[in-house]
């Protein structure tokens, strides 16, 4: 039985089910960034994501021209920055300058909370709230200039709320999944609305594919299966586009070979959060402030079921 290897989006676009994250670990420009999407595209790698935040799309831009693919065959996302929700055409115009595109594929809504010109976060009252930059983003939809639209780190309470003033119906929603933080709630809340979900950190920062219950999985796949593969897998057969990120040109090879996993396998991986102390988020971008938040808004104002250090209540 084949594993999937592209999603139909709500929209009828077709998305490839593996892309190559751009996201460094540090924001800005480089050689290394070039080459590693230039190395992924030679590969076969048809969806690259990256994000105005990133610094890098520049960097992503001219891989896409030295490589010779056409445009049409690669699936473009970017991301629109918290200090953008007011002047969103104008973000994507200059983002698209920096990529060298005449349009993306997908341009997300990376976080729901806006920040100020001073890199202040507003409050989820404050002006633009992430319904008025979507009412945006819904009129640069039909400029073509993107040619879908979608968010990030949206959980239920905050997809519930835009949807309630929607037009136009995300076509992704891009979260931190992997098997120690699975969101299996928000994967069916958004597969009942044909919003696709979108893993980043789908290795979950490689902080736990050594443990015997991966392990016994890889083995079971042959001499030559890894780890990333299986929970890249695992991603893809539950419904969800994943978007690994790695420097190594073997590992990027690796990573296009998904495999076939079984039903008890699976519900192994399902399930594998449910040990204690490994439900949680592997991301650093959680602050003890207020109480547990993230980009000064709190837990639940995001709608995240956790508490602090990213762990899941």
């Amino acid at each position: 039985m084949a594993v999937t290897k592209h999603f139909k989006l709500n929209n009828g676009m077709s998305m490839p089910a593996i892309g190559v994250g751009c996201w460094m670990g540090t924001p800005g420009e480089g050689e290394h960034v070039t080459a590693m999407v230039a190395r992924a595209l030679e590969l076969g790698y048809r969806h690259i994501d990256t994000a105005a935040n990133y610094g890098n799309e520049r960097s992503v831009g001219r891989a896409l021209k030295n490589s010779g693919s056409p445009r049409s065959e690669v699936f473009v996302t970017t991301k629109l920055d918290q200090r953008d929700h007011g002047r969103v055409e104008e973000a994507l115009d200059a983002s698209l300058s920096k990529l060298g595109v005449e349009y993306v594929d997908l341009y997300l809504m990376h976080w729901p909370m806006a920040c100020d010109e001073s890199g202040k976060t507003l409050q989820p009252d404050e002006s633009p709230t992430f319904v008025e930059t979507w009412k945006a983003m819904e009129e640069l939809f039909k400029t073509g200039k993107a040619k879908a639209i979608g968010v990030s780190n949206f959980s239920i309470k905050t997809l519930t709320e835009l949807l309630e003033h929607a037009n136009v119906v995300p076509a992704v929603n891009q979260v931190e999944l992997h098997p120690c933080l699975p969101q299996h709630d928000l994967l069916e809340f958004c597969t009942k609305r044909d919003i696709l979900l979108t893993a980043y950190t789908p290795l979950g920062k490689a902080k736990f594919v050594n443990d015997p219950v991966i392990q016994e999985i890889v083995e079971a796949h042959g001499p030559r299966a890894t780890g990333a593969q299986v929970l890249l897998s695992w991603g893809v057969q539950r419904g969800t586009a994943v978007i690994p990120k790695t420097l190594h040109p073997e590992r990027l090879k690796e990573n296009l070979d998904l495999k076939h996993l079984s039903a008890a396998e699976m519900d192994a991986l399902d399930d594998f959060h449910k040990r204690p102390g490994m439900h949680r988020s592997m991301c650093g971008f959680h602050s003890p402030e207020l109480g547990g938040s993230c980009f000064g808004w709190t837990y639940t104002q995001l709608g995240w079921e956790l508490t602090l250090g990213g762990v899941h209540l």
